[in-house]
């Protein structure tokens, strides 16, 4: 059976036959990136986000009440996840057409968001070949069991997957973790390339708090970056749990991972209010995404609107998002993901 039957069909566990559907080629159409949108995108996040940065310095130094600031740093949160998209497609390649402008904004906005350039993109890139396969688990996923696993770990084993799991650990305290500790450390098997841009990236926020404490004063400092990355955190972990992690998705073992499957069926395909697309740059057509990882966020909405196939998918509602909370395992036999009761 073609890859592309069993994409749509959503049920068959035949082997990919190495072949993509026919449609498949067209999504290349939409790869080009253009210098001047890029520029354009990277203006008007940019400016906003350093806007309301001033706005909440002022705030604090003149007294204003904290909820002023808190408010500010709301807004100033959602910026900085669209931030973090942008240097998503810097990872990729895919923002601007040369590498050496990816490159470049890739570690300028890595600083702002936190995130070492090549090490993520190398845990990133990972995730691309491996998402959905059970047999390649570990980088840049959503630490995910199965129930036969759960069953047969340890006592203090499946505890310390339960709190991960649970979503005030994983999106709350998740958020604090993953940016201002985990990724101060470079990945596991990483080269020294990817080593060297933790401890560049590093390096580069030390400078950037001692700065802040000369100028703005670290208090202040410390009160707008905290909620603000605390934020963003939370919202962009929200967002790539339910990427992968949602009913009807799609799990297999290597012998039985199919590419056209894991996008079409393990990745999802989340239907936004249009302000929250624009934040999250799109990245919400997210099976699009992972048919073709080159094509730019600001073309993946026209490459979606233009290929049937990425059409019949269903979307997955902010609503219907929410009963992803209670999916913990990958049942095998039933091949669908289960609670854990």
């Amino acid at each position: 059976m073609a890859a592309s039957s069993a994409a749509s069909s959503g049920k068959t566990q035949e082997k990919w036959d190495g072949k993509w559907p026919a449609w498949h080629s067209t999504l290349s159409n939409y790869r080009e990136p253009s210098a001047w949108t890029a520029a354009w995108q990277l203006t008007n996040t940019l400016i906003p986000y350093l806007g309301l940065w001033f706005l909440m310095v002022l705030s604090i130094q003149r007294g204003y009440p904290y909820a002023v600031t808190s408010i500010l740093a709301t807004v100033a949160a959602l910026f900085l996840v669209r931030l973090f998209i942008l240097f998503h497609d810097c990872v990729h390649g895919s923002l601007f057409p040369k590498k050496a402008l990816n490159s470049f904004f890739g570690y300028a906005l890595g600083l702002l968001v936190f995130t070492p350039f090549e090490d993520w993109r190398f845990s990133h890139l990972r995730h691309h070949v491996t998402y959905a396969n059970l047999d390649a688990r570990g980088f840049g996923d959503i630490w995910t069991m199965t129930r036969t696993e759960y069953e047969e770990a340890s006592p203090a084993k499946r505890l310390s997957y339960r709190l991960y799991r649970n979503p005030v650990v994983l999106v709350g305290l998740g958020a604090l973790f993953s940016f201002l500790l985990r990724y101060r450390l470079p990945t596991r098997k990483s080269k020294w390339k990817e080593r060297r841009s933790v401890l560049f990236t590093n390096l580069l926020i030390v400078a950037v708090i001692l700065i802040a404490s000369r100028t703005m004063g670290w208090r202040t400092y410390l009160l707008i970056q905290l909620p603000v990355i605390w934020l963003a955190g939370s919202v962009g972990i929200w967002l790539f749990y339910v990427q992968h992690q949602f009913e009807g998705g799609y799990w297999a073992r290597k012998g039985d991972w199919d590419p056209v499957r894991a996008a079409m069926e393990g990745s999802s395909f989340f239907r936004l209010p249009r302000v929250l697309r624009w934040f999250s740059a799109d990245i919400g057509y997210h099976h699009v995404h992972h048919l073709n990882p080159r094509i730019p966020n600001y073309r993946l909405k026209r490459c979606f609107d233009a290929v049937p196939p990425l059409r019949d998918k269903t979307g997955l509602t902010i609503w219907k998002s929410f009963s992803g909370i209670h999916l913990k395992l990958w049942d095998e036999e039933r091949k669908e993901l289960v609670g854990f009761t």
